[in-house]
């Protein structure tokens, strides 16, 4: 094989190996905002929402058009056959010519002027509906936030759960290689290095579980927001600086009543429950409206014998109709409707203190994340202390390695346990953005 062949095929031998297929995946670090950004962009769920409040829109058009006059016209073209006449006892049959070209053409227009207030209850009901789709969009949005920012906070945890580990793994690692010098020199046992070869491959297996745990869920933070495949998507690190602005319960409260879209469409359900009431009330009024109409028949068939000419005759005029069914058979759909609006209202109480409970608990949640995070400084504090202490022991050879590590593995803890407590704040103050809907 000639050198080139040999340099092609290691080119190619290359490029298909897992290093080389592992460095197409492209980092990204992401912040919280572009994340939203791109989730309002690109989220299947939003973008469904979003037709729908489409269609909403239309439907709303569509009402509005029942105000419209309703104006039809018919053209017939037909072939009469002859006719027959007989006396009332059925003798004496007679044949009638008839001329065998018939045509009829006629325009209606009708235009309703009062229809007991079905049609602006209608209009009215379209409206609410495509303030409800709206809403439901809103929601829809909220939602998918909150669980983005879920997964983001977790992959920032499992980012900084990965780190102790490793640090953890270097230090299980420089142990043994010390307890095999003590093994050669008798000072110590085949056991003692056993038991921290198991340590090692706990962490090993704690960090497979943290980085399948890791990818699992930024496949599904880029599937959602559609990034390119093999996309590694990497938390900004200056989230944990921002300020948290805690304000209190109150305006929590007052923020939920006014933006929540929980309560909003739970307000517009007793709403639209109300306009079905007055749909049904509706159908027990009767209908007026104004007509005009203009009809052009030929032949003349009324006359015997028959006139080959054409008819033509208009009209004007007002129409009232009224269902005297209504009466009795409407009584239990408006029964039903009137339950259907007491029970909205309902929901709507129920809904109301659901979201009071969850804000309250919410803000409780948050203000102990803040108790959390002054015990986990005060842990870092005295872990740096026990740190320094033993390490100064230790150079002074009146503390073991095992003691070293231990204070180590006490410092490194605390460090984590501290970046997560942080983490929980945000987590906390997004989770009240949430249940007030100010995601």
């Amino acid at each position: 094989m000639s050198k080139n062949k040999w340099l092609a095929a290691w080119l190619v031998a290359l490029l298909c190996s897992p290093a080389a297929c592992a460095q197409q995946s492209a980092t990204r670090i992401m912040g919280l905002d572009e994340l939203f950004r791109l989730a309002d962009e690109q989220s299947t769920s939003i973008q469904t929402y979003r037709t729908g409040q489409e269609a909403a829109d239309a439907a709303l058009q569509a009402a509005k058009a029942r105000r419209l006059p309703d104006i039809e016209a018919t053209v017939s073209i037909s072939y009469l056959g002859n006719g027959r006449l007989w006396e009332r006892d059925f003798t004496d049959g007679t044949r009638i010519d008839m001329p065998h070209f018939g045509n009829n053409f006629a325009i209606e227009a009708r235009q309703v002027v009062y229809a007991g207030g079905s049609i602006d209850a209608g209009i009215r009901l379209a409206r609410l509906e495509q303030q409800a789709a709206g809403l439901h969009l809103q929601q829809n949005r909220q939602d998918i936030r909150f669980l983005l920012a879920g997964h983001y906070l977790d992959i920032y945890k499992l980012d900084n759960q990965l780190t102790a580990l490793h640090r953890n793994l270097k230090l299980t690692e420089q142990l043994i290689a010390d307890m095999h010098v003590r093994l050669s020199e008798g000072t110590a046992l085949r056991n003692d290095i056993t038991r921290y070869e198991l340590q090692r491959e706990e962490l090993l297996l704690q960090i497979a579980r943290t980085k399948d745990r890791r990818s699992i869920l930024n496949y599904q933070l880029a599937t959602t927001l559609h990034l390119p495949a093999g996309t590694i998507i990497a938390p900004d690190s200056t989230l944990l600086a921002c300020q948290i602005d805690v304000l209190t319960e109150t305006d929590w409260q007052q923020m939920a009543t006014q933006s929540n879209a929980a309560l909003r469409l739970a307000a517009l359900d007793a709403a639209m429950a109300s306009q079905h009431v007055r749909l049904e009330q509706a159908e027990r009024r009767p209908q007026i409206s104004l007509m005009a109409a203009d009809h052009l028949d030929g032949p003349i068939t009324i006359e015997v014998p028959v006139l080959n000419n054409n008819f033509n005759y208009w009209y004007v005029g007002v129409g009232v109709k009224y269902s005297f069914s209504s009466l009795f058979k409407n009584n239990r759909k408006l029964r039903q409707a009137q339950a259907e609006a007491r029970h909205a209202r309902q929901r709507q109480l129920l809904t109301q203190e659901q979201t009071e409970n969850s804000v309250q608990a919410g803000y409780v949640d948050l203000l102990t994340a803040f108790t959390d995070l002054r015990t986990r400084q005060k842990a870092v504090e005295l872990a740096d202390q026990n740190y320094a202490v033993t390490s100064e022991r230790y150079r002074n050879e009146l503390a073991l390695l095992t003691d070293m590590l231990d204070a180590s593995d006490t410092k490194l803890s605390a460090d984590l346990e501290l970046v997560n407590a942080r983490i929980n704040i945000v987590y906390h103050y997004y989770k009240l953005k949430y249940l007030t809907h100010t995601l």
